[in-house]
């Protein structure tokens, strides 16, 4: 493979890698609490 190849795929798998460990320590700081889900929407 060609070195700029080599970078871009080394640049797109820090950016998947880094942002599953950013959410996954997003989500240990702020669990989501259960009893809060959403309404479900009227209909008019």
């Amino acid at each position: 493979m060609t070195p700029t190849a080599l970078v871009t795929m080394a640049i797109a798998m820090l950016t998947v890698w880094g942002g599953l460990i950013a959410g996954i320590i997003n989500l240990a700081k702020h669990p989501e609490e259960e009893g809060h889900e959403p309404q479900p929407p009227v209909e008019l």
